[in-house]
């Protein structure tokens, strides 16, 4: 079964062009599945042949995630690597009948994303000021991420080709290559410029093509890495906000929210962040009507205090 596995990784990296992250959670996935294969007294089917498992077998299995405690959106992800892959397996061939077919994905929970105030943005901002090269790449990287709502694993790839600086905008390569526009605006811009002039005092001797092609430049000058930023963004969260997340996908969140409370068409805030459908944008509407409460309940007479 292992060895199929390895063949639906390589189906998902070459025909569906899956991100790294994907294929890595699927990886995960699958391998726990078949670990629970191995171990388990109560299977009901004899080895790890692929056309004896059964319905049984995985609800058995997603019930001794849920009885471990597993949040019931890391059992959702699960449920949908096993239909997947089941799905691929019936089509190659490799087994005569799909045992994940029809197999319930539990509902995941709805949890309003996370987001920072415009003033905590503008401390924080502010904090990140300075006039060595790296706080003026340390603010480029907080202004291009709130500014731009770009995920984190679309910033560590970007090249200075990928920055049209007359048209002040910038090619963003998203999930599945999908490419998009996204403006920069003036902060944004403006910093990204400062952060220009002194990027290649940042190079080192790990500096190598790539790195010289990067837009931003890790310590020791090889590009930069999502472990670096994460640890940087979180940094500023910390000493300018008391939002409970702080990790590079709040400023994406804060971005949304912040352009949807002041007007923006939600469509075009679907094509900024680079959402295929729509339903994922429309968390962040929940989000706006919560704050719409929020005021009324502050600055109406007849609302409950």
């Amino acid at each position: 079964m292992e060895q199929i596995v390895e063949k639906f990784l390589r189906y998902l990296t070459i025909e569906r062009n899956s991100s790294k992250h994907t294929r890595s959670s699927y990886k995960t996935d699958l391998f726990q599945f078949i670990e629970f294969l191995k171990t388990s007294e109560d299977i009901s089917n004899s080895g790890l042949d692929i056309n004896t498992i059964t319905r049984l077998d995985i609800r058995l299995w997603l019930g001794e995630l849920s009885e471990k405690g597993l949040a019931r959106n890391t059992i959702a992800r699960k449920v949908a690597s096993l239909r997947s892959f089941f799905k691929y397996c019936y089509k190659r061939g490799h087994i005569e009948k799909n045992p994940a077919h029809l197999l319930l994905v539990p509902k995941k929970e709805q949890r309003l994303p996370k987001t920072i105030n415009p003033e905590d943005i503008d401390r924080m901002m502010e904090l990140a000021d300075g006039n060595q090269p790296d706080d003026h790449q340390n603010r480029a990287i907080l202004e291009l991420l709130f500014g731009t709502g770009i995920r984190l694993s679309e910033l560590v790839q970007l090249s200075l080709l990928d920055v049209n600086f007359k048209q002040r905008q910038a090619l963003i390569q998203g999930k599945g290559n999908k490419q998009r526009i996204v403006p920069l605006g003036t902060q944004a811009f403006n910093t990204l410029q400062t952060h220009l002039n002194s990027r290649p005092i940042l190079f080192g001797e790990k500096t190598d093509a790539d790195a010289k092609k990067a837009l931003f430049i890790a310590p020791g000058g090889q590009r930069v890495y999502p472990r670096f930023v994460q640890r940087l963004v979180k940094s500023f969260i910390e000493k300018t906000s008391e939002v409970s997340q702080k990790s590079p996908h709040v400023l994406r969140h804060s971005f949304a929210t912040h352009l949807l409370d002041a007007g923006a068409d939600i469509r075009v805030i679907k094509e900024l962040l680079g959402h295929t459908n729509l339903s994922s944008t429309q968390i962040y509407t929940h989000t706006s009507v919560e704050h719409l409460k929020n005021v009324y309940n502050q600055a109406h007479p007849r609302a409950e205090h």
